[in-house]
């Protein structure tokens, strides 16, 4: 083989050694693999927050962070690399938390799929917030060297002897605090739900008191006129409640003498209540037409106004099936009373309570013959001759 042959061979060789290795770490990468882009905004990224942190559901790999970009407000956005294989399994709802399995260890984007997930799968392109990013310990130690740069040694251990000197020989007594303290941290547990409730709606009841307290104050003062004007008055005051109490007195010995004639006379206005409750409706419409004829207008002259008429003569008095009767029924009628509408007749109310004045059909004028002849001729033997008075028996 010449050496021009073997130069060919060697870089081949050397090429494929170089494909071969990059071929693995595209694998191992993932560059090869289809993915679906997903954003994530958070308020941080974390300090050991890397490109390719994992992506889990459940516990389960699912994609990997792809990048990760500083906002110009701070926040951070992580760009994932979902596996395309579990985007249907994972509702658009979910939630997220950058979490770490250990204080020192690297953060991985944990997915936690909410109490009711959506019937939509999540889709490419979608942006979620997380909820939630855990502290490094790095965070604390930067905090601490913060407020330790602040403060001045000497005050530090002087203070920290104090509080040495005061807990020295009292650690039972701690620990019973903290005990009784733990105690009291689990009865008010349960109303924590209601006392944040009561801490949110704070701002508005306070707002609330804040619009009243002019009103608030303006009765404080007048409270203050009253009380002020009751010891002035006390002597006058004092004279209206013995007034007073003889006045009961009185009182009680009136009822308590005539208590029998109270109770008779209220047991015999039952009926005349009961009556007057079940007509108070006609009794009601009554009045109040004539409330109407009250506010009606007045007669051109002073006086009354009398309108007569002649009307047609009715069937002479019979004994006794002409006698009054109480026999109506029906119940109140208002007939379009309290206002009765222009030009309107109310209605002829039927009722049994004396004759039937056409019972014998005599709607015409009667002619009473014989009171005519008694007029005439004076008395007349035998019995009274009617012959043109038809239909009126004598």
């Amino acid at each position: 083989m010449t050496l021009d042959k073997r130069r060919l061979v060697g870089a081949a060789s050397l090429l494929t050694a170089l494909a071969v290795v990059a071929v693995a770490v595209g694998l191992f990468r993932g560059d090869f693999t289809k993915t679906v882009p997903v954003t994530v905004l958070s308020q941080r990224a974390g300090l050991v927050m890397n490109p390719d942190a994992k992506v889990k559901l459940h516990g389960a790999h699912v994609g990997s962070v792809k990048s990760i970009e500083s906002l110009p407000d701070g926040r951070a956005a992580l760009h994932l690399a979902m596996d395309p294989a579990y985007m249907d399994i994972i509702p658009a709802n979910v939630t997220v938390d950058i979490a770490s399995t250990t204080v020192f260890g690297s953060k991985f984007v944990d997915l936690v799929p909410p109490a009711d997930p959506v019937a939509e799968p999540l889709r490419a392109g979608q942006v979620l917030g997380a909820e939630h990013v855990s502290v490094e310990i790095n965070t604390v130690f930067e905090q601490l060297s913060s407020v330790l740069n602040k403060i001045e040694p000497t005050k530090l251990n002087e203070t920290l002897g104090a509080l040495a000197t005061a807990t020295d020989g009292h650690g039972e007594q701690i620990g019973q605090m903290l005990t009784d303290f733990d105690e009291f941290l689990d009865k008010i547990d349960p109303s924590l739900p209601a006392m944040e409730h009561e801490i949110a709606v704070a701002p508005q009841v306070f707002s609330a008191y804040a619009d009243a307290a002019p009103d608030l104050v303006t009765t404080v003062a007048a409270s203050t006129r009253m009380s002020q004007l009751l010891v002035d008055e006390q002597q006058h005051l004092d004279a209206l409640l013995i007034s007073v109490i003889g006045l009961a007195d009185t009182g009680s010995d009136v009822v308590g003498t005539n208590r029998a004639a109270i109770t008779d006379l209220m047991r015999l206005l039952v009926p005349t209540t009961d009556l007057t409750n079940q007509y108070h409706p006609a009794l009601t419409c009554g009045i109040g037409g004539a409330v109407e004829l009250a506010k009606a207008p007045g007669t051109p002259m002073p006086g009354g106004v009398l309108l007569q008429t002649v009307v047609l003569g009715q069937e002479r008095y019979r004994y006794p099936q002409n006698l009054p009767k109480v026999a109506a029924t029906g119940g109140p009628q208002c007939t379009d009373l309290p206002k009765v509408p222009f030009q309107k007749r109310p209605p002829f109310v039927i009722t049994d309570v004396n004759a039937n004045p056409a019972q014998y059909g005599n709607d015409g004028i009667l002619l009473n013959s014989d009171a005519l002849k008694q007029a005439l001729y004076g008395p007349i033997d035998g019995p009274p001759r009617n012959t043109a008075q038809t239909g009126h028996p004598g």
